[in-house]
């Protein structure tokens, strides 16, 4: 018999996290439940979904206790009786409480960041049915911060797998040289996804890599043409076919200091890009060393610089991580992350069933 979810989602942005929440909620209407998804009006994460079908309803969520807010979600939960409510992000958490006192329908929240959590007592305390931790990193902050382990599943984030008629010809439209290595960076370019460590990492190249290297960044605004550390770069801004981007590079840098999982890693890695990055959070059960990718010490510029460096220059290296990074890749499918999420439903609900007599 099909659920009755309730998601909520305060995201304003197009990120990871609103697009496993678009992907979860298609996933669940194909199994045969009914989604139905609060966001920010006008957000990317509302437009995509009625673009495919699934209801939404428009709530302006403006602080973490918008007490607005949680009054006109309190009233959709009333109106439309889920079975479950599935917050999204920290902002959806605190209103979700807000909004579903007094109420016995059960509170599921999504974690997708590996840092320990603060207010353990109130807002991760007895309320919240259970957590979603994208990664066992995630699951382990949650753990050191307090909250029972019993009360954590661990359900990876997943990612279509990719289909591209024609990769992007970066080369071409830059002006390029045919032999020039392409590096890629994709998603937020924020200090904590490591933006402004690319400069330091550029420049730490040595000459004969820098010569060869180029740069593209994916995300953020778009600025054309430019330089980095001493390497030609070219920001292309937010870029809807990202598949499409991300196939035309040979090799991604992930400089963030701090990730729940990296789902940009694990497009990359399944449209055969060799991914650097730091050893951090989920990215450490997500790359294998030296089998599908490179991992280096967090925070370390001068080893980060030197990996890309070596698949700058190794191209039997690059290709072998390459391929073995599209078998990898495919253990994180959207597949098994609604399948997951929904087996959480189902145990939350089952344990509010009285035993028999």
């Amino acid at each position: 018999m099909g659920l009755r979810t309730l998601h909520i989602d305060a995201g304003r942005e197009w990120r990871g996290g609103q697009r496993q929440v678009w992907l979860l909620a298609q996933g669940l209407r194909t199994r045969g439940h009914e989604p139905l998804v609060v966001g920010i009006p006008d957000s990317p994460l509302l437009q995509r979904l009625r673009a495919r079908g699934i209801a939404v309803a428009a709530v302006p969520m403006r602080a973490d206790w918008d007490l607005r807010a949680a009054r006109r979600i309190r009233a959709l939960i009333k109106a439309w009786r889920p079975d479950v409510v599935h917050a999204h992000d920290a902002r959806s958490h605190a209103i979700a409480m807000a909004a579903l006192l007094g109420s016995e329908v059960p509170l599921i929240v999504t974690r997708r960041v590996p840092f320990i959590p603060k207010s353990v007592r109130f807002k991760y305390g007895r309320r919240v049915a259970r957590f979603i931790a994208i990664s066992n990193a995630v699951r382990d902050a949650l753990v050191r911060g307090g909250v029972d382990p019993r009360r954590i599943d661990v359900v990876f984030s997943g990612v279509p797998t990719p289909h591209v008629a024609e990769r992007r010809n970066w080369r071409t439209e830059c002006g390029w040289p045919d032999d020039s290595i392409l590096l890629g960076v994709v998603g937020a370019m924020t200090a904590e996804k490591g933006i402004g460590l690319l400069t330091e990492v550029a420049e730490r190249l040595p000459a004969a890599a820098r010569a060869r290297a180029r740069l593209v960044l994916l995300g953020g605004k778009s600025s054309g043409r430019c330089n980095i550390g001493g390497i030609d770069a070219y920001r292309a801004g937010f870029v809807d076919e990202i598949h499409a981007a991300m196939s035309g590079l040979d090799i991604l840098l992930h400089p963030s200091s701090a990730e729940g999982l990296g789902t940009a890693v694990v497009d990359a890695m399944a449209l055969g890009v060799a991914p650097v990055a730091f050893a951090v959070g989920g990215l450490v059960e997500l790359i294998q060393h030296e089998r599908n990718g490179l991992l280096v010490p967090a925070g370390d510029a001068i080893a980060f610089a030197a990996a890309a460096a070596l698949l700058i220059e190794d191209v039997s290296l690059r290709q072998r991580l390459a391929a073995a990074g599209r078998v990898r890749a495919a253990s994180f499918d959207v597949e098994s992350m609604v399948r997951g999420s929904e087996a959480t439903y189902e145990s939350v609900l089952a344990s509010r069933i009285p035993a028999a007599v």
